[in-house]
């Protein structure tokens, strides 16, 4: 259990492009045993996926292998034949990618996905691979995997997917699993459950792990060596506790401190520019110079901005949350009694059809929301907290009429915004007319001037034909909102004001960084000088070290904009960091609402508690008490043995 299974040598894997050579990995040297898992940790474009990628001789036309070696079993796999990496590929290395739904064919089954890799690499019948799969689909834990193994991708849920590719990888017992970001953007409690079952697969088949994560926090709860990547470089190596307990390079101590714990004290995080900058030298290399995080900025970032902006004393003890001094925050202030909230959502229900039938009659409902109320006072956050399905995110759009609401109000400053939608008649007492219909949709558009919403995937909602002058002006053109050169002059102030330079106008969204676009999506939101912004998910696909620099620019926006957030989240530990109050949601009910500290420190709700649990821990102690189940479960399996 403790032989060398894979050993890399000096490896040196390039990119060369138009632009120049792009050094992805630079002289990475590492090792790993059968039986552990060796996490790879940086951000993106720190070459932990080329990492992988060159193991498994996946590499892009573009990329060449400089130098190096990489020993599997024996046999260097940068000198191996292509087919001869075919026969390792999926039988000896297996992997999982970071995105299922791109790395599942949407036109076959699941089922037979999985069965073409048994087939094409062990010699059994049809029969014998489907009920290898159905085994592999239990193994995983795939509800009735019978049934299951003949579902299309788009019928299984995200966490379902990532556990048909974790079966794929697996389905020819592979010595080596390569998991490259294999939780990312998924829910903390499915992300638990896929972290319990590579644990349990690693331990029970003895093979090695690669985790390759931007989530130090993930790292902490699976791996047993890490090695923190910048820039193609390794530039820090150790076991888990070591790292976590004495980080030695000032990146590993950024990427350790800008993840947001659910205990953190912080009103700002810090971020790795905290820990170190970056200067070239004469021949164009990144020097690292490291800064310290002195006294000063330790209290700059625990008391800049403002405080707990909680509900009225009335609405709080109707709770059960009554204002109690000592019981909350010092710096956390009421709304004032009688102040009329910004936002009313009372008793909201958003209903979907299922049509089943040659004439496609409705058979029944999907109950995305089913009776939500909720007020958001201005200038507060609230925080909308819940797993993927529990319709969080179908609330938020109902509210500013992208999809229809079944019945419910949405006050916005005492306006019925569903009155206000001229598709959703079902308000109206009888079909409104054409006039009625172009009267309310005029209203609509004029009063969405005041509130916005920033999606979860920034690349996906700008429109790639158009750069980013013409994105971030566009909703001043249908608004009619100045002239052609004060739009422009407004767009580059607002980039200015989002942490990116005017000069980035005439670019278009693919030269920018998923942290830019995110920042390009919450200029672009600003144009029209709006006071309530949806946030969903709006950082849940970023690495650590941009999340918390997005999640610090909506903070100071807020504070000098006086701006009202709706929050979206899957992850409670951002939303407890962001938000006043949090609403904890599941099948499409409210289950939990109060002050964040309350539901954090005291929460009342199984679901509640269950989503904390989930919460990647990466203090010393809960390390230490992994690691030694870790070594009593190596002794008892090595002892039956």
């Amino acid at each position: 259990m403790t032989d060398t299974l894979v050993q890399i040598d000096h490896l040196k894997t390039y990119f060369h492009t138009e632009d120049g050579v792009v050094k992805a990995v630079d002289d990475v040297s590492l090792h790993f045993d059968a039986g552990t898992t060796m996490g790879i940790v940086g951000e993106s474009g720190s070459g932990k996926s080329v990492t992988s990628l060159t193991i498994m001789q996946l590499l892009a036309k573009s990329a060449h292998i400089e130098s190096g070696s990489i020993s599997f079993l024996g046999r260097d796999l940068v000198k191996l034949p292509e087919t001869e990496m075919r026969k390792i590929r999926g039988k000896d290395i297996g992997m999982i990618f970071q995105e299922p739904m791109t790395s599942l064919n949407p036109v076959f089954t699941v089922g037979a996905q999985v069965t073409e890799a048994i087939l094409l690499h062990q010699k059994v019948t049809k029969a014998e691979a489907k009920q290898r799969t159905i085994e592999l689909f239990d193994e995983v834990g795939i509800p009735d995997p019978e049934t299951r193994v003949n579902s299309y991708p788009h019928q299984m849920s995200g966490g379902q997917k990532q556990r048909v590719m974790i079966a794929m990888a697996l389905s020819c017992n592979p010595k080596l699993l390569i998991a490259d970001e294999p939780t990312t953007a998924l829910d903390v409690t499915i992300q638990a459950q896929i972290l319990d079952i590579l644990r349990k697969l690693r331990d029970e088949r003895g093979m090695a792990v690669l985790f390759i994560t931007h989530d130090l926090g993930v790292i902490a709860d699976i791996a047993d060596h890490v090695t923190v990547m910048y820039r193609g470089k390794i530039v820090e190596q150790g076991d888990v506790v070591s790292i976590f307990e004495n980080p030695q390079h000032p990146y590993t101590k950024g990427l350790l401190a800008c993840r947001p714990r659910l205990d953190t004290q912080y009103k700002l995080l810090p971020t790795v520019d905290d820990f170190m900058e970056v200067a070239t030298d004469d021949k164009g290399e990144a020097k690292i110079i490291e800064k310290f995080v002195d006294e000063k900025r330790l209290n700059e970032l625990m008391t800049t901005g403002r405080g707990r902006l909680l509900h009225p004393k009335a609405e709080l003890a109707a709770m059960g949350h009554p204002w109690e001094e000592g019981h909350h925050a010092g710096d956390a202030k009421m709304v004032a009694d009688g102040e009329k909230p910004l936002l009313e959502v009372r008793d909201l229900h958003v209903h979907f059809p299922i049509r089943k039938g040659l004439f496609r009659g409705v058979a029944g409902h999907v109950k995305a929301v089913d009776g939500v109320s909720f007020n958001v006072y201005r200038g507060q956050t609230l925080g909308l907290v819940g797993e993927s399905g529990c319709g969080k995110t179908t609330t938020g759009r109902a509210i500013i009429q992208l999809i229809r609401p079944t019945s419910g109000e949405m006050l916005f400053d005492g306006i019925d915004l569903a009155k206000l939608n001229p598709a959703a008649s079902v308000f109206d007492s009888w079909p409104p007319t054409m006039l009625d219909r172009w009267s309310k949709s005029k209203q609509l558009r004029r009063l969405r001037r005041r509130f916005q919403i920033i999606f979860q995937d920034p690349y996906g909602s700008l429109n790639p034909r158009m750069t980013v002058q013409a994105a971030i002006c566009e909703p001043m053109v249908i608004q009619g909102i100045g002239k052609a050169k004060e739009r422009r002059d407004r767009a580059a102030a607002l980039l200015e004001e989002v942490g990116l330079n005017a000069s980035h106008l005439r670019r278009y969204p693919h030269e920018f960084s998923g942290g830019q676009r995110q920042r390009i999506c919450i200029a672009r939101a600003l144009t029209v000088e709006p006071e309530f912004l949806i946030c969903d998910e709006s950082v849940s696909a970023l690495d650590v070290s941009v999340q918390a620099q997005v999640l610090n620019l909506l903070k100071d926006l807020q504070l000098r904009r006086g701006l009202t957030y709706l929050f979206i989240s899957h992850d409670l530990s951002v939303v407890k960091f962001m938000s006043d109050m949090i609403a904890v949601m599941n099948q499409g009910k409210i289950v939990e609402f109060g002050p964040a500290d309350n539901i954090y420190a005291n929460p009342q709700q199984e679901y509640t508690k269950r989503l904390i649990s989930a919460t990647p821990q990466d203090d010393l102690d809960h390390i230490r008490r992994r690691q030694a189940e870790r070594k009593t479960a190596l002794a008892a399996r090595l002892s039956a043995v």
